[in-house]
């Protein structure tokens, strides 16, 4: 089961279990367009003694035509163009706009997934579907992947690779319900990536696989885990419901083949306009001599002057101190340094309102990309202006409300939290106070939701009730003659290790997501768009190696962890600081 479900209307082609397809644009089947004149088409006769058009009509029809294409590319390709609109514009003309020849390949696209449609109202369908048959009220205890289930399997790079699996109850029937929580992973020794999942509904499961030529030289691994059954990661008490159970290991070598990616590019405004990521971490380097921390806790590998390698990031690779791990998705990063982030947000106010993880990315941000020492401001609740150390111009407001409660001393309220009237009123007064209003929102809904409430019906209401406040308030500020923040969702955390089983585990999580991304965009409150932090944190999560269960980005120290290791890595939570002044500073 994954938040990426597929189309409410229509029907929905068939696949033979594990039968792997070849994709295009978005991860979209290659389809042949219908010709307006082709063979077999009825034509008008022509009149004894016609010749047809005149050479200078044909002239003047191919140059009308070529400016009306012309027009059409430039105003599809702009930079404020929708971007289904010009995939499909592109797809029209052949991928490069010269076209291509029957029967020929298709030209390598990377791996997408796109937004949702009515996803709230599909979700709430499916979770309240009834059983009454043996395949529907059945339980999922394996799965059926013939094609990769059968032998060693060699895929090439570059293209994306689409298999489709069928729940199986432990008779080893089919089931005809969906509904389960698989946590699929891509692994090699310099690539991690959570392959997009569908759940049809009926049962059966597609995933698609994409590796780029630069990283197919070596093994990966497929790990299939089965960790909720039927919707029971929604329950109140999930961890009474998890199954956890590892399916399948498989390993997969890629092929490099000839074909290579488009670039990626530099993140912009308009790349923020995805609901849904679909990226990858990539090892683009390695210190086999720094496997320890040091002694305040630091994974210092890389010089931090190392430079990243292009089109995986922009900039000094060292300062993320991951030993090499980049993030990229359907556009890449830049690695700010100092200078570049304080002349990005010198004089900016910036507003967070979201769980504990805020303040952890928060004090990371200040600490390894703006080189502030003294972060004892840094609390749940705070509201402050920063200099930068060096001495150079540049000044920065911060506040922080945590919404895991009205009271900033107690949790697991969340959204709910706007329900207490002195809270909201704080809320308000940071953007109805003056004549100035932060520059840029931050919103996140927060682990704390999962704990708070019981059913996903009542986190609907939830949202809707949120989401309309800060609509609300966003009129106020219009209102007034004021410019409107930019407003951000960061996607809650994917919870890692023991906390993959608890009430605000991934799977109710992604689901939660997916509600409120929506209900934003429904009321027109994501002016900046989506950070989807879950896609970040989801190949991570699956020990805590990386996070204590509920934070990626905790101060580092040389201490046993959770794992029984010393130290904690933190770089997960750093990569996103950077992906936020992407947001902030690339618009």
């Amino acid at each position: 089961m994954s938040a990426h479900l597929p189309p409410p209307h229509g029907p929905r082609a068939s696949l033979a279990a594990g039968d792997p397809k070849k994709t295009d644009h978005g991860g979209e089947p290659t389809k042949k367009l219908p010709s307006c004149c082709g063979a077999g088409d009825h034509q008008h006769p022509k009149k004894p003694g016609s010749s047809g058009p005149s050479a200078a009509k044909l002239a003047l029809g191919s140059f009308l035509g070529v400016v009306v294409l012309f027009a059409v590319d430039v105003s599809l390709t702009g930079a404020g163009a929708d971007q289904r609109l010009r995939h499909q514009y592109q797809h029209y003309l052949g991928g490069g706009g010269g076209g291509r020849a029957e029967g020929a390949p298709a030209p390598p696209s990377w791996l997408s997934v796109p937004n949702p449609s009515n996803f709230t109202g599909d979700l709430l369908s499916r979770w309240l579907t009834p059983g009454g048959s043996p395949c529907r009220d059945a339980r999922t205890t394996n799965i059926s992947i013939p094609v990769l289930d059968d032998a060693v399997t060699k895929l090439s790079a570059t293209e994306i690779h689409e298999f489709t699996f069928w729940a199986l109850d432990d008779t080893g029937l089919r089931r005809c319900l969906g509904g389960d929580f698989f946590e699929i992973d891509l692994s090699g020794s310099a690539w991690k990536s959570r392959p997009p999942v569908v759940d049809h509904g009926d049962g059966s499961y597609t995933f698609r696989l994409q590796v780029a030529p630069r990283f197919a030289t070596e093994e990966f691994h497929l790990t299939i885990v089965l960790l909720f059954r039927s919707f029971e990661g929604l329950k109140f008490s999930s961890a009474r419901f998890k199954y956890r159970a590892e399916l399948r290991r498989i390993p997969l070598f890629f092929r490099p083949g000839n074909a290579s990616l488009p670039a990626l590019e530099t993140c912009r405004a308009a790349d923020f306009g995805r609901d849904v990521w679909s990226g990858r971490w990539t090892r683009l380097a390695k210190n086999d001599n720094c496997d320890d921390v040091d002694g305040a806790g630091r994974y210092r590998c890389l010089e931090p002057e190392y430079p990243c390698e292009a089109p995986w990031c922009n900039g000094p690779l060292g300062v993320l101190e991951s030993n090499g791990w980049v993030y990229s998705a359907h556009c890449s990063f830049k690695l700010f340094t100092a200078d570049a982030a304080w002349r990005c947000l010198d004089g900016k106010w910036l507003f967070f309102w979201g769980d504990s993880n805020h303040v952890d990315t928060i004090r990371n941000l200040l600490t390894f990309v703006l080189g502030v020492e003294d972060t004892s401001a840094v609390t749940r609740r705070f509201d402050a202006v920063f200099t930068n150390p060096s001495g150079q111009a540049g000044t920065l407001r911060i506040t922080s409300i945590f919404n895991g409660h009205w009271n900033m001393s107690m949790n697991y309220l969340g959204l709910h939290s706007l329900r207490h009237k002195g809270f909201r009123q704080l809320v308000r007064s940071y953007f109805l106070g003056d004549d100035r209003v932060p520059d840029v929102v931050i919103l996140n809904s927060g682990l704390h939701d999962g704990c708070y409430w019981s059913s996903l019906r009542s986190y609907v209401q939830g949202t809707e009730y949120a989401v309309q406040f800060w609509a609300g308030l966003m009129a106020k500020v219009r209102s007034r003659g004021l410019t409107v923040p930019r407003v951000f969702y960061r996607t809650t955390v994917a919870t890692g290790g023991y906390a993959r089983d608890l009430a605000f585990n991934p799977n109710k999580m992604e689901l939660f997501n997916g509600v409120l991304v929506e209900k934003m965009r429904q009321h027109g409150v994501l002016t900046g768009g989506v950070i989807d932090n879950f896609d970040m944190t989801f190949p991570w999560h699956y020990d805590n190696r990386c996070n204590d269960g509920v934070h990626y980005g905790r101060a580092p120290a040389k201490l046993v962890w959770r794992d029984g290791k010393i130290g904690h890595q933190y770089f997960v939570d750093l990569m996103l600081g950077h992906v936020l002044l992407n947001a902030i500073c690339n618009g």
